[in-house]
């Protein structure tokens, strides 16, 4: 069998395998059979409870031709920063998985109110693999909610869900939240797919809130903005790059670069080996994020 062929629940379940003892693959290629014909909620809990224990905590640490695989299977996949029993408990949700997506949204619901902050990541970034996506929207927008960064990041991060399936006020107050809390937003799927005019906006005001606190502004809000910045936007980039550090300023050329206000170019032409850097390539969104 191919991996193009292969579903998401298979991939997880051949990693689990590659990366576990004899001992442990057969207690979990056990669970998944128990679990493809078992309608007790029971056989459930005691997979998912034990799976860590079985299985352990390591990263899987996908070689490249399995993260193309996963890729391949299901678009923006990207499950590299997951652990062995977080692939396991979702192997374990979509082995369990009921023609009805009523019941299966049930079940999920139910794992997702008992579970423990471990459990709620594998949950939470398992959701572009259940089915019916749209389904799982108000349990998604509760993720980002979330004061716990672990459990915010685990919607945001490296999940095409938020990109596919959020609407324009739930994914702006998702970036403004990451920003908040000091998540990165490189991580983050669909950032320029999904820039739009009222979420520049709204990023605008929230820096000005910063600076008129005295506190740093992230380089990387202005990325959302430059695509739709309007002239207050434009001003606001002026003066990052009049009075910012060497990373802002970067930003603020970025930013200036993504789009066609009249006044951008009077002011990239003021910072002329900036404007070139960009050009060229050599200065990018990933090097704001890691600087």
């Amino acid at each position: 069998m191919t991996s193009a062929k292969r579903t998401p629940a298979e991939l997880l379940s051949s990693w689990v395998v590659a990366r576990s003892s004899p001992a442990a693959t057969d207690w979990f290629l056990g669970q998944i059979e128990r679990l493809k014909g078992s309608h007790s909620e029971k056989d459930i809990y005691l997979a998912l409870g034990y799976a860590t224990r079985k299985l352990g905590k390591g990263d899987l640490e996908l070689k490249p031709e399995e993260r193309a695989a996963a890729a391949t299977v299901r678009p923006y996949w990207d499950p590299s920063d997951w652990s062995i029993d977080q692939a396991a408990r979702i192997a374990f949700v979509l082995a369990g998985h009921a023609r009805d997506g009523k019941t299966f949204k049930a079940r999920l619901e139910t794992l997702f109110n008992t579970a423990d902050v471990w459990e709620l990541i594998a949950f939470y970034r398992g959701l572009p693999l259940y089915p019916d996506a749209g389904e799982h929207v108000a349990r998604a927008r509760e993720g980002t909610r979330s004061a716990m960064q672990p459990i915010f990041e685990a919607v945001a991060y490296r999940n095409p869900y938020p990109m596919e399936q959020f609407d324009e006020n739930a994914w702006n107050h998702m970036v403004l939240k990451a920003l908040f809390i000091g998540s990165k937003l490189a991580p983050i799927l669909g950032l320029e797919e999904r820039a739009n005019p009222r979420l520049a906006r709204m990023l605008c005001d929230y820096a000005h809130e910063r600076w008129a606190a005295q506190r740093p502004v992230s380089p990387e809000l202005w990325r959302c903005v430059g695509p739709h910045a309007d002239t207050a936007a434009v001003q606001d980039l002026a003066r990052v790059l009049a009075t910012g550090t060497t990373l802002e300023r970067q930003a603020a050329v970025l930013a200036l670069s993504a789009q066609r206000h009249p006044d951008a170019d009077r002011h990239l032409r003021t910072v002329p080996d900036l404007s070139d850097a960009v050009r060229a390539g050599k200065i990018t969104w990933i090097d704001i994020a890691h600087g």
